[in-house]
């Protein structure tokens, strides 16, 4: 890899390189603390988007591995409009020897790879979401030991999380239903990327409007927020089109006895999610949180450390 801008870009060979180290830095982690095999290194970190966990779990992956992150506010950078994209990647990749963004628009995150001379890692952009679904994958490994063959359901809105779930299911063979409401759907050129990925790992993947059918016998029912960022003149709108598709205790119960119940974070409790099942027996929302950190040590480490 030279840079992580999307799934759709790795070879299920380098999905399980990342997941495989993923889990060695976390057992290591947890046994008294990572080697400082980053020593010496500084990631950039760009936000045009807040966020808690995506500027925490990288800033602790650089100080776990003995390097170090700088974080540049939206309005320190101002990307794109008081500096061209183009001449922040040719500033900062001279500064520090990674860059992670968090961006609204997609071809930002293409145009700092283009001109970097340092690898850069999407931290999040509206087209897709990686590091998270990276994780997520790691997660759902964790407890159920397989990949290949586990179902996961996805509720809710076609948006930049379910692009990159739907790119890593098929990556590694896992089966993926998606249900969503009548014009929130994903979009037909992520749905055959999808395909085409599945045609090779030998994933199965389901497109419908029902939730109930979407959970039928999955290993994890996975849901996201009805309103993004920048979505916010739509929220009447959004929270009626989306009210069916709550993931509650009646559609947690239609599922597999042991579902994994999961969600990128934040929450917005009472709209995607109950508090009886983000806090109850089947989430997994926290462990999902901590594996982010885990999961984006690994792509640092893979990215940063030639030597690996």
């Amino acid at each position: 890899m030279k840079h992580l801008l999307s799934i759709a870009d790795l070879s299920a060979d380098e999905v399980w390189q990342i997941l495989n180290l993923a889990r060695e830095l976390k057992e290591e982690w947890r046994e008294g603390g990572n080697k400082p095999i980053l020593k010496g290194k500084t990631l950039g970190m760009i936000f045009q988007k807040p966020s808690l966990r995506t500027r925490v779990s990288f800033e602790m992956g650089m100080i776990h591995l003995g390097g170090q992150a700088l974080y540049l506010s939206p309005d320190e950078i101002k990307l794109g409009e008081r500096e061209s994209v183009a001449d922040v990647a040719r500033v900062l990749s001279r500064y520090v020897d990674g860059i992670m963004a968090r961006v609204f628009a997609h071809k930002h995150i293409e145009k700092l790879a283009a001109y970097s001379q340092v690898p850069v890692i999407n931290g999040l952009s509206d087209y897709n979401h990686p590091c998270q679904a990276l994780s997520d994958l790691f997660t759902i490994w964790e407890k159920r030991e397989k990949l290949e063959g586990v179902k996961l359901a996805y509720v809710g809105d076609g948006n930049n999380v379910a692009t990159s779930l739907l790119f890593a299911a098929t990556k590694v063979g896992m089966d993926m239903a998606l249900a969503s409401p009548e014009g929130y759907e994903l979009s037909d050129d992520v749905i055959e990327l999808g395909w085409e990925f599945a045609a090779h790992s030998g994933s199965k993947i389901e497109l419908g409007r029902d939730p109930a059918a979407a959970v039928r016998e999955a290993d994890a029912i996975y849901t996201d927020v009805w309103v993004s960022m920048g979505q916010e003149e739509d929220t009447e709108r959004r929270l009626k089109d989306f009210a069916p598709y709550q993931v509650n205790a009646a559609l947690v119960a239609q599922a597999k006895p042991d579902v994994m119940v999961m969600h990128c974070l934040p929450a917005h409790r009472g709209q995607e999610i109950t508090d009886e099942v983000a806090d109850g027996p089947h989430s997994v929302l926290f462990d999902q949180a901590e594996n982010r950190m885990h999961a984006q040590k690994a792509i640092l480490a893979l990215l940063l450390n030639f030597e690996l």
